[in-house]
């Protein structure tokens, strides 16, 4: 075994850290607090960040903060890099020898549908330490990443092995501020003529998107007063709730935010999308009572939604 003298030429951890809190929350307020640091501590770690790598990662406009397009990709790199860090140093610190269950599933549903759950798993479980490990990539080997339950994000029937959670329809949804602006209030389709829409993007994901959601109404050459852009849909949907723009609302994904009235739909149009969520279990990991125990929740508790009438709709 030999070991070559290989120097990496990356940036140092804590302006990543601060890069990633600051890229995350698309605020520098809020990652220092995350950070137990100043927003000028922050700011300086971010500008050593773009200097090391010679590129501006971030932008302001109209006192908002967005990621720039070197920003979003650096920031879906470096988000997956340290989450493998988290994962294996956290591995590595004998989680062989405790009860517990590794987590692997898209952003956007562990922060939109899993952690506002989860607390009802681990007040039955109190036993069970839950490790979620959040990212767009498709893993393909569990056990190889050390990861026992994986959520996946797929086409509909396309899983093998794995136990439907629910599938998804599609409609625009926005701040209640927004929907019911005096200038340009939203009553039909039409109106988002005058409306910033935010667009989801990933280059190996193919979500349903604003153009397919045109289609479905019959409507052509449709083009909005602007554009936002975002890699995670987390990101998307907080921007939303800050009154940026018009998001594609994943029910039952936002059906906590619908419901508390965070978000609103303002018209009736849904589309049925071509994806569901799926669980899917480490054949290594089957045997893990605790495994078993949070697959059988997550469905039990996905299904049970579902049932539920929708946030808006009459019963």
């Amino acid at each position: 075994f030999c070991m070559r003298n290989q120097r990496y030429d990356v940036p140092p951890l804590d302006p990543l850290l601060a890069f990633e809190g600051a890229a995350r929350n698309l605020s520098f307020t809020k990652a220092a607090a995350e950070l137990n640091l100043t927003q000028s501590a922050v700011s300086r770690q971010i500008q050593q960040l773009e200097t090391h790598l010679g590129v501006k990662l971030f932008e302001r406009r109209a006192r908002a903060l967005f990621l720039t397009e070197n920003g979003q990709l650096f920031y879906r790199t470096a988000q997956e890099a340290l989450q493998k860090l988290h994962d294996s140093a956290r591995r590595l610190r004998g989680s062989a020898t405790m009860n517990t269950v590794v987590a692997a599933t898209t952003p956007g549903f562990a922060s939109l549908w899993l952690i506002p759950h989860l607390a009802g798993f681990t007040r039955d479980h109190p036993h069970v330490d839950v490790r979620i490990s959040a990212t767009n990539e498709m893993i393909e080997d569990l056990e190889r990443a050390g990861v026992d339950v994986a959520v996946r994000y797929v086409p509909e029937g396309s899983v093998t092995g794995g136990r439907l959670l629910f599938g998804e329809t599609v409609f625009p949804v926005c701040s209640p501020a927004l929907a019911q602006s005096s200038a340009n209030p939203l009553v039909r389709p039409d109106d988002l003529h005058h409306h910033v829409l935010l667009y989801l993007e990933h280059p190996r994901v193919a979500w349903l998107d604003w153009e397919l959601w045109f289609h479905a109404l019959g409507l052509r050459d449709f083009e909005p007063a602007g554009k936002l852009h975002f890699s995670h849909y987390d990101q998307l949907i907080q921007a939303a709730l800050d009154g940026h723009g018009v998001a594609l609302g994943r029910h039952p994904l936002l059906r906590q935010l619908l419901r508390e009235r965070k978000l609103v739909a303002p018209f009736k149009k849904k589309v049925a999308s071509s994806r569901a969520y799926y669980v899917v279990e480490s054949p290594a990991a089957q045997a893990k009572t605790q495994v078993r125990e949070f697959a059988d929740w997550l469905v039990e508790a996905t299904h049970a939604e579902t049932l539920e009438v929708p946030p808006g709709e009459a019963a």
